[in-house]
């Protein structure tokens, strides 16, 4: 059946009011011009006129004065004449009307405007900023970091894009994260893996992208999905893209680097990394202490600087050329970075300092001839002393158990014992032996309990073992496990409490905001979560060449940190520049970066008696239980 006339009219004009308010305005404006031309034309062409005047009103003196009724109704009220007022009564009336409509689709049009600017849906026009994709609680870590690294930068931003509530995450940033400098954090709502809404933060002028995905098993799969829509994206730009992210396991690597052959995607292995940090800080005593301050923006920051004063100089010299900043490494000219290489390793033409300071500015170089060491303090070097065997207990179990016990192996001598304990304990051998292989220092011993029983605890003898590993259980959700954590924890510190040679505790938490509840001001008694993940994260997005670092300094083959007694370097029990005890290290090929006063050992404030590139000219006294802080092979 043939539409009639009517119907295609009516067509027409649904089509046009489907184009939102703009149209209805439009279509508002020409009625009232339509208006007010036909009374003006009327008007003029009739000759209506007011009483008391003769002049008949021209076609725009008749239209102005349609046109002042139409948008204010009292005007007409001193109007005069039978014919003039029934004009400009009709002219009123439908300026009532269309004023009306006008106001209600303005107020519609900015009310609509203001729910998308709460909800987050308006673009963020910047450039050179750090985009976050992705909410958890890690974002706060991340983003009082970044405030921290950019505190004397002007008018730095950074933009967060999640699928959550605009107004939930402002509030949520307002109470977690303090606000440094003029770092502004622009807040927007949108699914990550989704190429339209990721065009809200404008990621194609970011300096760099954090992804964060949600804390979930399928946690992978997101922060893939995400890298892909990022670097898949239609309006991608030329120039390669630095992304930074963290996965579980390590078969997810392949895919990424696969999605970022084009560009620089940094993902952290999180399982892996844990376990290892966990592992290492169990058998050192402030060691937490000391990564902790390697990978925050507080204290002193890991940098590259060039010094052509260096050139064809070795290794050995740039230990002492700073007096100010402490050089751990080299970065070659090809690229590849040596944390404590050899002392007698050549410095080349355009090879980098690898190098400790507060502040890129603060790396000065220092005359080589104004170096002050005093050789008679330096002590010989000793054959170290035989490791003993050592006891490590395990309380829960969870997938970073078995690198945890294959790391472990790795560092301890013949003849150590691992007792695991877990509620149960079926196939905890068969992945840690999948894991692992064949334990080549170690015997593994599985106790089947509950680790919240105090009376279990009791009867393992806690206070027979050098170290106690606490992990958060699989199969429960974070807040369960965490809460299993805490209980452990409290009946472990009260045994540790009455025990006059104390057992080291390191614990792990799946939540970062139980790890404050379960803070504690022993070094011994440290929290691993995502909080150094995330540190690590804040790192890698500001400077893309610590990732080699990073991968250096947590890479069992290669140098690592190790706290040893000061007493087998230099002479206890009086003043010590660090100039010499630079030296001391360096005759035993290390790279001494800190020391650890014991004295200071219980004072949060002095960071637990941790000191790190101390100005070399400063002198210290030390005591036989004080250690220095060195990056070594073993």
């Amino acid at each position: 059946m043939k539409p009639s006339v009517g119907q295609r009219l009516r067509y027409q004009f649904d089509n046009w009011m489907s184009h939102g308010a703009p149209a209805m305005m439009i279509m508002l404006l020409v009625a009232s011009a339509f208006i007010v031309v036909c009374a003006g034309a009327l008007i003029s062409l009739v000759g209506i006129t007011q009483e008391g005047r003769a002049e008949r009103l021209s076609f725009f003196e008749a239209a102005w004065e349609s046109l002042m009724r139409t948008l204010d109704a009292g005007t007409m009220g001193g109007d005069t004449g039978a014919g003039f007022r029934f004009v400009m009564f009709g002219v009123t009336l439908g300026g009532i009307f269309i004023v009306s409509a006008l106001i209600g689709v303005l107020n519609n049009a900015i009310e609509g405007k203001m729910e998308r600017l709460r909800k987050g849906r308006s673009r963020a026009l910047e450039s050179n900023h750090t985009v976050i994709l992705g909410w958890s609680p890690q974002v706060f870590t991340i983003l009082n970091e970044l405030m921290a690294a950019n505190e004397n930068r002007r008018k730095a931003r950074i933009v967060v894009l999640a699928d959550k509530d605009k107004a939930e995450m402002d509030d949520e940033i307002r109470e977690r994260v303090t606000t440094r400098g003029s770092t502004r954090v622009i807040s927007r709502n949108g699914s990550p893996i989704d190429p339209n809404d990721l065009e809200i933060v404008s990621p194609h002028t970011a300096k760099s992208i954090i992804i964060l995905p949600a804390e979930s098993e399928g946690s992978d799969t997101e922060a893939i999905k995400t890298a892909l829509a990022v670097t898949n994206s239609p309006n991608r730009r030329a120039e390669p893209y630095h992304i930074v992210t963290q996965i579980r396991r390590a078969r997810s690597l392949n895919a990424l680097r696969l999605i970022g052959e084009k560009d620089n995607i940094q993902a952290i292995q999180t399982d892996d990394l844990i376990a290892r940090i966990v592992t290492q800080t169990s058998r050192q005593s402030g060691l937490s202490v000391v990564y902790t301050e390697l990978m925050n923006f507080d204290g002193d920051e890991i940098y590259f600087k060039y010094e052509s004063a260096l050139e064809g100089k070795t290794y050995g010299e740039a230990l002492l050329a700073y007096e100010d900043s402490c050089a751990i490494g080299v970065r070659k000219a090809g690229g590849g970075i040596l944390l404590n290489p050899p002392i007698d390793l050549r410095i080349e033409k355009n090879d980098r300092i690898v190098a400790l300071a507060e502040d890129e500015n603060t790396i000065r170089f220092s005359d080589l001839g104004e170096i002050r060491v005093n050789e008679a303090q330096i002590r010989s070097v000793r054959k170290p002393s035989k490791p003993k065997p050592e006891r490590c207990l395990i309380l829960g179990w969870n997938r970073s158990g078995a690198m945890i016990v294959r790391e472990l192996d790795n560092y301890t001598s013949k003849g150590s014992q691992a007792t695991i304990v877990s509620e149960d304990n079926s196939g905890v051998k068969k992945r840690i032996e999948a894991r692992s292989g064949k334990l080549k220092n170690q015997k593994i011993t599985m106790v089947e309990g509950d680790t919240t029983d105090r009376a279990l605890l009791d009867s393992l003898g806690i206070e027979e073992y050098d170290h106690v590993i606490v992990l958060a259980n699989e199969g429960l959700d974070a807040q369960a496990a965490d809460a299993k954590t805490l209980l452990t924890l409290l009946h472990l510190r009260d045994i540790a409490g009455k025990d006059e040679t104390p057992f080291s505790i390191v614990s792990e938490m799946r939540d970062l905001r139980n790890r404050e509840l379960a803070k504690s001001a022993k070094v011994d008694d440290f929290i691993v979560s995502e909080h150094l993940v995330s540190l690590m994260m804040t790192q890698l997005s500001e400077d893309a060449e610590l990732y080699d670092v990073f991968t250096e300094l947590f890479d069992p083959e290669g140098a690592e940190v190790y706290l040893k007694p000061v007493g087998e370097y230099v002479t206890l029990g009086e003043a010590v520049n660090f100039y010499t005890v630079v030296e001391a290290a360096k005759k035993r090929n290390e790279t001494v970066i800190g020391y650890r006063l014991i004295s200071e050992a219980k004072d949060e404030s002095k960071s637990y008696g941790v000191h790190i590139n101390p100005r070399k000219s400063e002198t210290a006294i030390f005591s036989a239980e004080d250690k220095i802080i060195v990056f070594a092979e073993d």
